[in-house]
C-alpha cells in the first residue's frame, strides 16, 4: 500500500504530460497542480507529525512534473522554460524533454519515465480536460485499496463529460462499449488518458503495448486487466478543451478501430 515518502527529499509522484501546441494551457495546468498537490502532501506530513515549513521539506519536493514536448510550433517549450527560469515555486519541480517532432504517446511516456524519480506515475493531458484536483483522489484510492493502477473514468456514477455535443458523446460511449464487449474489459473508460500507475507496472505495460493514437490508451488499460493488476476507478468530469485545437479526428477513430481489431485477434 502506498505511503508518504520515507525521506523528506524523496520524490513520491511524477506527473508525465505530453504536449503539442499547448502554449495557452500548460501554465494553468502547472499552477493547478501546485494548488492541489501541495495541500495534499502538506496534510500527509501533518498526519505523520512532521513540521510543515522546515527546509528542505516543502510539499512541492514530494512530486515533480515531466513535460515531453514534441516540437510544438506554438512555443509551448518556451513557456515551460520561462517557468523553469522564474523564481516562482511553480518552476521548481518541472523537467522539460524536447523532441524534434511528433513521435507518439508511447514513446513520450517512456521518455518521461527515463527522467522520472517518482515510484508512482500520473499520466494526463495538458489541455485542461484532466483537472489536477482528481490526483489526490487517485492517491487516496490507491492508499485505501492497495491497487497498482487507478483509472479516471467518465462512465461510472459521479463521472461525466462537459462541453461535448451529442454526436461526440455517442461516439465515445459507442467506442468504449464496443471495445469492452469485444475484449471482455471490466474497466469502464478504456479510452481515457488520466491514470495513476505504480512505476514498474507502467513500464511493463508500455513494453507490451503496440497500438498508436487513440487505441493506445485502450490497449494499456486492457493489458493491465489481462496482466492481473489490481485496477481501481475514480469518477472524473472530463471538460472539453477551452484553448487550442483537438488532436482527434476521423483518422484517429479509424486507427482506434484497427487497433481494436488487432487486439481482438491477438490478446
Amino acid at each position: 500500500m502506498m505511503q508518504p515518502a520515507a525521506q523528506d527529499h524523496q520524490v513520491h509522484l511524477t506527473i508525465i504530460i505530453p504536449t503539442y501546441n499547448e502554449r495557452e494551457n500548460i501554465g494553468l495546468v502547472l499552477w493547478l497542480l501546485h494548488e492541489h498537490l501541495n495541500p495534499y502532501y502538506s496534510e500527509l506530513r501533518r498526519e505523520a507529525g512532521k513540521p510543515q515549513h522546515s527546509a528542505p521539506c516543502q510539499p512541492s519536493l514530494f512530486w515533480e512534473v515531466v513535460i515531453v514536448d514534441d516540437g510544438s510550433p506554438d512555443g509551448t517549450a518556451e513557456v515551460v522554460r520561462g517557468l523553469q527560469q522564474s523564481k516562482h515555486e511553480i518552476g521548481r519541480n518541472i523537467k522539460l524533454i524536447q523532441r524534434p517532432t511528433k513521435l507518439g504517446l508511447g514513446t513520450a511516456y517512456l521518455a518521461g519515465l527515463e527522467q522520472a524519480n517518482g515510484q508512482w506515475i500520473v499520466l494526463m493531458d495538458a489541455d485542461l480536460s484532466h483537472h489536477p484536483r482528481y490526483i489526490p483522489k487517485f492517491l487516496q484510492r490507491q492508499a485505501v485499496t492497495g491497487c497498482t493502477v487507478v483509472c479516471g473514468t467518465r462512465y461510472r456514477k459521479g463521472g461525466g463529460v462537459a462541453g461535448w455535443g451529442f454526436s461526440r458523446k455517442l461516439t465515445s460511449r459507442g467506442a468504449n462499449q464496443l471495445a469492452s464487449t469485444l475484449l471482455g474489459a471490466s474497466i469502464s473508460d478504456l479510452t481515457g488518458a488520466f491514470r495513476l500507475f505504480r512505476r514498474d507496472h507502467l513500464l511493463q505495460l508500455l513494453d507490451r503495448t503496440t497500438c498508436k493514437g487513440y487505441a493506445f490508451q485502450m490497449e494499456v488499460a486492457v493489458r493491465a486487466q489481462y496482466a492481473g493488476f489490481h485496477v481501481e476507478e475514480v469518477p472524473i468530469i472530463f471538460v472539453d478543451r477551452l484553448y487550442g485545437d483537438s488532436k482527434l479526428g476521423p483518422s484517429e477513430f479509424l486507427g482506434f478501430l484497427r487497433g481494436l481489431l488487432r487486439l481482438f485477434l491477438t490478446l
